[in-house]
């Protein structure tokens, strides 16, 4: 047993964001591989990584990454954009098990546009990626895609405030000059913005299609798992344990509101740029 303490004979699924973002995408994991244990990572102390540069946002990657691996993670989902915007490259070349990450789905969205003008609503650090200019590059010939940084969103959501007032008016002042702009597709580039879907919807209307990568990026998951031989016994229930490096008792209260589960949580401490978990 290493520093941290293996929790899994088995090996694990490990999710980490800075928040309760990646939720909205271990939730589809969960659905797709309902057999399979899944670590999460809540790092809340560093929150929000939209703030930060990408040097140190690479650094975060790196640790989380590690503890997840010394955890018994057989993969790991950098489920956050900007955290894949800064690191995803590096962590593949550093780390020997897949690492799978986001991508704002600009493909689907220019493949699916009729008035070739689509939005898409990030962290300015997922804009400034070389990923997201790679994907334009790729995909967007021909279409016009008009984009958003949206200070305070992320914020609300690990607040708990989906559908209130001010978080209408934070996103009708982020999307009406899109829709001014005769955007019909609107691409959800950070992992929060899934659970203000139902606000959203209500801000863009009908003829706005709403693109959440999360599914897609749980079908990758398990092309990956198959692919490397890493399925786990078909023939359990899958085990979800959180670790949060901020407070275990307000991400409990958050995964029952986000994604109806009661999971155990556990407290991690950032100790000399590593995660411990001895308090």
């Amino acid at each position: 047993m290493d520093s941290y303490g293996v929790i899994f004979c088995m090996k694990a699924i490990g999710v980490f964001d800075s928040g309760v973002g990646g939720l909205s995408v271990m939730r589809e994991i969960a659905k797709l591989l309902p057999n399979e244990d899944i670590i999460y990572f809540a790092d809340k102390f560093h929150f929000p990584y939209g703030s930060r540069d990408l040097e140190e946002i690479r650094g975060i990657s790196f640790a989380i990454t590690a503890f997840l691996v010394s955890q018994g993670a057989k993969v790991v989902v950098v489920a956050c954009n900007t955290a894949s915007a800064a690191s995803l490259y590096h962590l593949r070349a550093k780390f020997n098990i897949p690492i799978v990450g986001m991508e704002p789905a600009v493909k689907p969205a220019c493949e699916r546009t009729r008035t070739k003008k689509v939005g898409v609503i990030a962290t300015q650090v997922t804009f400034q990626g070389e990923l997201f200019a790679s994907l334009l590059e790729r995909f967007a010939s021909g279409v016009e895609v008009f984009t958003r940084a949206c200070p305070n969103l992320v914020e609300r959501v690990e607040d708990g405030l989906l559908e209130d007032s001010e978080t209408e008016a934070l996103l009708r002042e982020h999307l009406t000059p899109m829709l001014e702009k005769g955007i019909d597709s609107l691409v959800l580039g950070c992992t929060h913005y899934p659970f203000l879907r139902r606000a959203i919807e209500k801000v863009v209307g009908p003829g706005v299609e709403v693109i959440d990568p999360s599914p897609a990026v749980a079908r990758q998951v398990v092309r990956v798992l198959k692919r490397e031989g890493l399925i786990g016994p078909m023939d359990k229930v899958g085990r979800h344990i959180f670790y949060t490096s901020g407070d275990p008792l307000k991400l409990s209260e958050m995964l029952e509101k986000l994604i109806g589960e009661r999971g155990e949580v556990r407290k991690a401490v950032w100790c000399g740029g590593g995660i411990s978990t001895r308090l």
